[in-house]
């Protein structure tokens, strides 16, 4: 991601890699600005697999998806919640913002941080709480974007984001860790967390190497982990 709002960070939650970079140009406008965030609606989705040869298919997929996204939308507690808090901290997400796309790539979800958007990969959920965790996911990121003006470019901001977002979402739970063939006793849940972060921040198109998201992530690692907000705590 980055403070432009051109980058679209998926969350790979299938196959247990957090994160891939996919560039879109995103309006400069408010998600209030109708006319401008449906042109970059229609060229996302474009951009990201609509109207290729398998069109019907695709389109089945797709109701599919909105059907699931809207009925989580009213009844998920976390969704419902975040949804709440971004309103009250200013950002009110209207829910053309929240939109089903088909990838095309092993991705589940992402967040553009203009106009305020989440994509949500189409074929991709296994499970209402898998779309559930990653709705909740891209909200944090969200939430912290609005909230606390997140440089996207700057890896000990992306870190603490990542963490948050990990932590709070249900990302790493014992039975999502299992679903990704990762079994862990001691302290599974926070390796979890501290894992996906790292590989997020590494493909930040400024973090130079892995070593530079590992050692962003650490140093904020106390402070971020501990930050539950705007939940009381971790859900």
């Amino acid at each position: 991601m980055n403070g432009n709002g051109k980058t679209l960070v998926m969350d790979n939650s299938q196959n247990g890699s957090p994160s891939t970079q996919v560039s879109l140009d995103t309006p400069s406008s408010t998600p209030q600005n109708a006319s401008a965030f449906e042109r970059w609606r229609q060229r996302a989705m474009v951009m990201t697999g609509l109207g290729g040869p398998k069109e019907t298919e695709i389109e089945t997929v797709m109701r599919d998806c909105e059907k699931r996204k809207s009925h989580l939308m009213n009844s998920s507690p976390s969704i419902v919640f975040m949804l709440k808090h971004l309103k009250l901290s200013g950002c009110e997400v209207p829910p053309p913002n929240i939109l089903c796309a088909p990838c095309g790539q092993l991705s589940s979800g992402g967040f553009v941080p203009e106009p305020g958007a989440v994509i949500l990969c189409a074929g991709k959920f296994m499970h209402d709480q898998h779309m559930e965790s990653t709705i909740t996911h891209e909200l944090i990121h969200m939430y912290d974007h609005c909230r606390f003006k997140v440089d996207w470019q700057n890896l000990r901001h992306h870190a603490c984001s990542e963490i948050r977002a990990n932590n709070l979402s249900r990302d790493c739970i014992f039975t999502r860790e299992l679903q990704r063939g990762i079994v862990g006793f001691s302290k599974q849940h926070q390796n979890c967390v501290r894992t996906r972060a790292i590989v997020s921040v590494t493909a930040n198109p400024a973090c130079p190497n892995e070593a530079a998201a590992e050692r962003a992530v650490n140093e904020v690692w106390e402070s971020c982990f501990n930050d539950t907000r705007p939940f009381d705590e971790i859900y």
